[in-house]
């Protein structure tokens, strides 16, 4: 059973969605909160596995409760937070995701589209598909760039996986990285699994990041 915590400033949000979830037979809602400071002290008393947490919220945003969250000693409870907007790729989205959010969703998603998100991060997948990443390429690209500064740990990545990890940072899914390379797509998926240990990344959307902030990957190649 995935457990999961809304937290949103919005009642009416936080109730539509604990209905819709706890309707599934995998899911349960464990609480709700309407702002970051008590949506953060919430989830460290009933650890959930999944928290939807909206972006702009009093008292405490939810950038600052995703950091709070997840800026934990090694061995604690660490959810995976999936960043709820009515603002299609805002500044917002790119910090929340450099703080170790999984992904986010915009609240007018389907219903069938926000159970699934649930699923797919609870089940250590980032909700960046091939579509949104190549929107972030483009945010990427129109924002100035300091030169930047390869980390050491890159240099464990084998010439494979650097070349797959370029890949999914341009935005191709596991399929179209397998069809580029003339593997199969399990390869793929083993090679992205590799990547995000060796890195110590959670998920393919902080990937992404990594990638672009590093140099690795340049918006425009």
């Amino acid at each position: 059973m995935i457990k999961v915590m809304i937290v949103d400033d919005q009642a009416m949000v936080r109730q539509g969605f604990a209905a819709l979830l706890a309707a599934q037979p995998d899911l349960t809602v464990v609480g709700d909160a309407a702002d970051g400071a008590l949506g953060v002290a919430m989830a460290r008393e009933r650890s959930p596995d999944v928290v939807l947490m909206d972006i702009r919220m009093p008292v405490l945003d939810g950038l600052q409760a995703t950091r709070q969250l997840l800026d934990v000693a090694p061995g604690l409870h660490r959810p995976r937070v999936l960043m709820l907007t009515t603002f299609d790729l805002d500044d917002y989205v790119f910090e929340a995701l450099r703080a170790g959010a999984s992904g986010f969703l915009l609240k007018d998603a389907p219903a069938a589209e926000l159970v699934n998100a649930v699923r797919v991060v609870a089940a250590g997948e980032g909700l960046l598909a091939p579509s949104v990443t190549r929107r972030l390429i483009e945010q990427f690209a129109a924002r100035p760039r300091a030169v930047p500064h390869r980390p050491a740990r890159l240099a464990a990545l084998t010439p494979r996986e650097t070349e797959v990890l370029r890949l999914v940072a341009r935005g191709l899914s596991n399929g179209e990285i397998a069809d580029t390379l003339v593997v199969a797509e399990q390869t793929v998926k083993t090679h992205v699994s590799r990547v995000l240990t060796k890195l110590d990344l959670r998920d393919r959307a902080q990937a992404v990041v990594f990638a672009y902030e590093t140099g690795l990957v340049t918006a425009g190649e």
